[in-house]
């Protein structure tokens, strides 16, 4: 809803909400071409003072009330409001400050809403259009308010082929004309559709948080409280940049010297020069910008021109000079370095070479002190003074070369502050020619801006020429539009006063017949001829029981009230003999009708549309939340997915094990080999459901696929067979899955909820349960208990069947449907629960029948007058809590020893009474029951 000042208001205010999607069958061919569901994020301006601006909400269009759902979140249960398209109209402005505003006008409301750009805002408004115009035309033609547009999701099973009773009215020609007049926007990718669920739009500078829906958004928190599910993507900063994307950066700053440096030493590195790479000293000037590896730091251009030099070209020459200046000092001081070693290991061979010299002096003084010295010593000391000569020679050498390296050294000394000077100087003409450039570019900038500024003037009018002309076009297609929905206005309203009329006259017919009625009653005939009474009285009957058939479309205006043969289910309303079922039936369906526009019902759907939005592309798991879900209701377009997945969760294990086409094995070799199960299926194929036209003839489509079920679990299982109650089992799991997903179906029923010999030949298994069912009804209603032990009333003779088939034809098919939902999902638990709950719903008026007949006789019709499913589940959910089911299962552990102790005392008697019936010559012409299904 939404205020007159554009403030949001709680749908707590309005309890009336429309489910997004319809609930109606549809033909499942006609599924595959429908088209995406209108929904997406758009902006809506709500909110008072310094609160009031734009705030993402979730859209979602209703086809079936053409209201306009607006949600904080797509996860939300609850709208926050919504708005009527069928009497609104549409405007925008070309000149409006904001790309993408629109306006959406009602009866005493304006919303004011805005799209991402303008591609978005013409196809919602052109949507919008073409919704409201379809409905226009379609609201008051429909023969029964539970036809409806085609589903997007629609049953596997029997339920999905029918069209019998459904169906929806073409456009007219005078509409497709109106719709054709203008080209359709293309759905734009990413902003329209459900996949835009997981992409949030970007929320605008404002509190996105409104006083009036805090109880709502509380609600809706707490409902879809759950585990983040954020991925890393949705975790990546907005200011993320590839690593393709570069920015400009200062030449002045020291994080680009730093940078250029270590790129010029990289790049040494990787070319193999040795030492370390030379530095320049960027301290010296800091406000001089340093670039001798631009080339290397920005790469080539790619809009350059090849008739004349871009600026970084010449910064690169000049670059590069410098860089050949840099790699001849480097050589140099290695060159120096070199030679400073040489020098210090010459030095070292000169010390040597000086002690060696002392000792040798030293030893020619030993010797010439000692008279009797031999001649060969004045020989040593000669060629110790010929090494000294040497020695000494080759040590001036040594000086003489020192002195030239020292030369050398103070030579390339003066060469290294000769490249500096010329270093400095050709950087200074580098910032002299970067300043030129920059002159000149901003130069030849101001010179070309006049001409730009004219070009810009000019696309500036071509967009806005363009706008006006789409706007006008938009305006007009408005005017034709909302020009033909007031004559189809003015058109159903005269229909309607046509209607009215036929109607009154109507009434004064009946009332009419009424008064004859009573007039005859008053005075009766007492004659055996027929009096008027009775042909009055016929007519009457006739009138109120007449179907609406398709050969008389004129009793459509005056039975406002007409109800399909079949329902949704496939299962027949109307019975075909008694008139006073038939009036019964008919209340029913009517009420049943009536109960499903419930808010609650659209509730539930409204949940449902939000949780396949919120786990699309991801498999169902098991939830506190998804189980609530389930208790409160399938809806009908999704029940067959909801299924499936139970059921193969339930029997994986079994599936697992065995090879793909088991089911297809199974149901050849049962029809090749004999198989004793295959007479009594065929006996009970046409006594399982009689009144679903599923399985109402033997050339139904569904007689052939339970037989087909039927046999393969026979084969599966040849310990059970078959037994009457399987039969009803399978085909209500038809009605909603294809054929082999029902074998598994039955498979889960029999083999995983229910206890061993449930369904063998004793019913073993249903007898404990009955059993246990007493215990819980003297322990959850006392006082019904106390009152059928008070007139000896055997409730299981009733609720034996319950157990038995799963409530199949024991109440009607809309609660039956909502009981299977929640079976197969908790399993056997929730037989209890509605068992209980059904006696709950009608206790107080079996506490007021005080005979034994009246009671039995009542509760073998009850369940049938129990039509409120919301009533019964809040009952079964809620009071009988709490409900462990390790209860039910400790109880079931007593009462099956103590049957099979009376099974076992019932065979022993069995045994001695054939025993002295053999024996006595009175006994051995009887033949027993067992016998004779022996025989």
């Amino acid at each position: 809803m939404h205020g007159g000042d554009g403030s949001e208001i709680s749908p707590a205010r309005n309890p009336r909400v429309t489910p997004v999607r319809s609930l109606d069958v549809t033909d499942s061919e006609s599924s595959k071409d429908q088209p995406a569901k209108l929904c997406g994020f758009l902006y809506k301006l709500a909110g008072k003072g310094p609160l009031r601006g734009f705030k993402s909400r979730w859209f979602v269009y209703d086809p079936r009330k053409c209201y306009l759902y607006y949600f904080k979140t797509p996860q939300d249960s609850l709208p926050l409001g919504h708005i009527e398209i069928a009497d609104a109209c549409f405007s925008y402005e070309v000149d409006a400050g904001d790309e993408g505003q629109f306006e959406i006008h009602t009866s005493g409301n304006d919303f004011i809403l805005k799209a991402p750009n303008r591609q978005v805002m013409r196809y919602w408004l052109q949507q919008l259009q073409q919704k409201r115009w379809e409905f226009c035309n379609a609201r008051g033609t429909a023969r029964d308010s539970w036809n409806s547009p085609t589903l997007p999701d629609l049953p596997t099973g029997l339920v999905a082929k029918d069209t019998d009773a459904f169906s929806f009215e073409k456009p007219s020609d005078s509409t497709e004309s109106v719709r054709n007049e203008f080209a359709m926007e293309i759905a734009p990718e990413g902003h329209v559709g459900v996949n835009t669920a997981r992409n949030p739009a970007a929320q605008p500078s404002t509190i996105n948080f409104s006083l009036k829906q805090w109880g709502t958004e509380l609600r809706n928190s707490m409902s879809h409280l759950r585990a983040g599910k954020g991925s890393s993507e949705n975790r990546r900063s907005v200011f993320y940049t590839s690593s393709e994307e570069w920015e400009m950066i200062d030449p002045t700053s020291k994080d680009f010297q730093d940078l250029a440096t270590q790129e010029y030493t990289r790049k040494s590195q990787l070319e193999g020069n040795r030492g370390s790479a030379f530095t320049f000293d960027f301290s010296r000037n800091s406000s001089r910008p340093k670039r001798p590896f631009l080339r290397d730091m920005i790469g080539p251009s790619k809009n350059r021109s090849s008739n004349e030099a871009s600026p970084v070209e010449c910064i690169v020459s000049n670059g590069n000079k410098a860089s050949e200046s840099q790699l001849k000092i480097q050589s140099l001081q290695e060159e120096l370095t070199r030679l400073k070693e040489e020098h210090t290991s010459q030095k070292e061979l000169v010390r040597l070479l000086q002690q060696t010299l002392r000792g040798s002096q030293y030893d020619k003084r030993s010797s010439s002190t000692q008279p009797g010295a031999a001649p060969d010593g004045m020989e040593l000391v000669r060629e110790k003074d010929q090494q000294i000569q040497a020695l000494s020679a080759y040590i001036e050498k040594l000086r003489l070369e020192k002195e030239s390296l020292h030369q050398e050294v103070k030579s390339l000394k003066n060469k290294v502050g000769e490249l500096n000077e010329q270093l400095g100087m050709l950087m200074e003409t580098i910032q002299a020619k970067d300043e030129v450039i920059i002159k000149t570019s901003s130069s030849h900038t101001e010179e070309s801006s006049v001409p730009s500024r004219d070009l810009q003037e000019l696309d500036r009018l071509k967009d806005s020429l363009q706008g006006y002309t789409t706007q006008n076009k938009f305006l007009n297609k408005e005017i034709l539009e909302l020009t033909a929905l007031r004559r189809n206005a003015v058109a159903r309203e005269k229909a309607l006063e046509a209607k009215c009329t036929g109607l009154e006259a109507k009434l004064c017919q009946i009332e009419s017949k009424y008064l004859v009625l009573l007039q005859e009653v008053k005075n009766p005939v007492c004659s055996g001829e027929q009096g008027p009474a009775r042909e009055v009285i016929s007519r009457l009957l006739e009138d109120a029981l007449e179907v609406e058939t398709p050969e008389h479309p004129e009793h459509t205006i005056l039975k406002p009230h007409a109800v399909s043969e079949f329902d949704v289910f496939g299962f027949k309303t109307m019975p075909e003999d008694d008139e006073e079922e038939q009036l019964v039936a008919k209340v029913r369906a009517l009420d049943l009708k009536s109960l499903s526009f419930t808010d609650q019902e659209v509730s539930v759907g409204v949940k449902w549309e939000n949780y396949f939005a919120s786990t699309m592309n991801r498999e169902m798991v098991r939830t506190p939340e998804l189980k609530g879900l389930i208790r409160s209701g399938i809806p009908h377009e999704h029940r067959s997915k909801v299924w499936k997945w139970c059921v193969c969760f339930h029997v994986k294990k079994f599936r697992d094990t065995v090879p793909p086409d088991y089911f297809n094995q199974l149901l050849q070799e049962a029809l090749e080999k004999q198989n004793p199960a295959s007479k009594q299926i065929e006996l009970d194929l046409l006594r399982t459901l009689p009144n679903n036209k599923h399985y109402a003839s033997p050339t139904s489509e569904g007689i052939q696929k339970l037989r087909n079920i039927l046999l393969a679990f026979s084969w599966r299982n040849p310990d059970i067979g078959y037994c009457q109650g399987l039969n009803r089992l399978a085909a209500v799991a038809l009605l909603y899955l294809d054929q082999e997903d029902a074998f598994w179906c039955l498979v889960a029923i029999v083999e995983v909820f229910m206890p061993r010999d449930y369904y063998t030949k004793t019913l073993l298994g249903s007898q404990v349960d009955q059993r246990v069912f007493k215990d819980l009804m003297s322990e959850k209603l006392p006082r019904l208990h106390a009152h059928f032990e008070q007139y000896k009333v055997d409730f299981s003779l009733i609720t034996f069947n319950w157990f038995l088939v799963v409530f199949v034809d024991s109440v009607v098919s809309d609660i039956l449907f909502k009981i299977w939902d929640s079976f197969l999902y908790e399993g056997p638990k929730i037989i209890f629960r509605f068992a209980l709950a059904l006696f709950k719903y009608k206790e107080e008026e079996m506490l007021k029948l005080q005979d034994s007949m009246a009671i039995f006789k009542y509760l073998r019709y009850f369940t049938h007058a129990v039509l409120d499913a919301r009533k019964l589940m809040s009952i079964a959910f809620g009071g009988m809590n709490p409900f462990p089911l390790r209860q039910i299962q400790n109880r079931r552990t007593f009462h099956l020893e103590k049957v099979r102790l009376e099974l076992t005392e019932l065979e022993a008697i069995r045994q001695n009474f054939l025993q002295q019936r053999d024996t006595s010559p009175e006994g051995r012409g009887l033949i027993s029951d067992d016998e004779e299904d022996n025989d």
